[in-house]
């Protein structure tokens, strides 16, 4: 039942919206050099990107103060993901309607920028999260991005609850749910479908129906 757990707090890219094109983040990357008259590699960029990595010292090299450097990445990336959802892409999952079954504090963790969860939470008028927290354009901010538990403890926090799962598409969100001391629910979507974790999540469920499904069921009943 929903009652074994105080809140849900989910990750929002691959789990209510469609993931970002990878394209559109290795743009801000390459848009973001541009800005300090860098034309740079697009397989470096590239590689910032599938490795969620921050240029540091791709930065440095080219004589650009990396904290100035991330927070107009930051930005880019942000307005860039605007673009492209206004444009038809990260649509919202059908079943994120389903949400509205739980009988528990909701709350919103993800590694993407702030301003693009807030964002997204109005223009696909996501379920009202009592709490929502995306990374800040700051290298600080880059720092406390999961696996680290940071963001997931200051919802807890926000929400007055420990007893919570954690709803995620990745590793990253399995282990962080972990150090959080909170269960985890692994989301299997279809890109995801041949992932494979090297740690347990309290629950491998396929979408949003069958989360909610799985806290409705009676205690004690599988």
């Amino acid at each position: 039942m929903t009652e074994s757990y105080g809140a849900v707090v989910f990750d929002c890219d691959g789990v209510l919206v469609e993931p970002t094109d990878t394209a559109v983040l290795i743009d801000a990357v390459v848009d973001a050099f541009a800005a300090f008259g860098v034309d740079i590699d697009r397989a470096l960029a590239e590689r910032t990107v599938t490795e969620d990595a921050v240029p540091i010292e791709a930065a440095r090299e080219h004589g650009i103060d990396p904290e100035a450097f991330w927070h107009s990445r930051e930005l880019r990336a942000s307005l860039a993901q605007q673009t492209h959802v206004r444009d038809g892409g990260k649509s919202v999952y059908g079943d994120v309607v389903a949400l509205s079954r739980l009988d528990a504090s909701l709350g919103l963790v993800s590694n993407n920028q702030h301003a693009t969860i807030e964002f997204l939470c109005a223009y696909h008028d996501l379920p009202s999260f009592e709490t929502a927290y995306g990374r800040q354009p700051t290298l600080a901010g880059a720092a406390q991005r999961k696996p680290k538990p940071d963001n997931i403890e200051r919802a807890l926090s926000d929400l007055g609850v420990r007893d919570a799962l954690y709803v995620g598409d990745s590793e990253k969100d399995v282990i962080a749910a972990r150090r959080a001391g909170v269960d985890s629910a692994f989301l299997r979507r279809e890109h995801v479908t041949d992932v494979s974790l090297s740690v347990d999540p309290t629950f491998e469920l396929p979408d949003l129906e069958a989360l909610v499904g799985q806290l409705s069921r009676p205690a004690g009943r599988p």
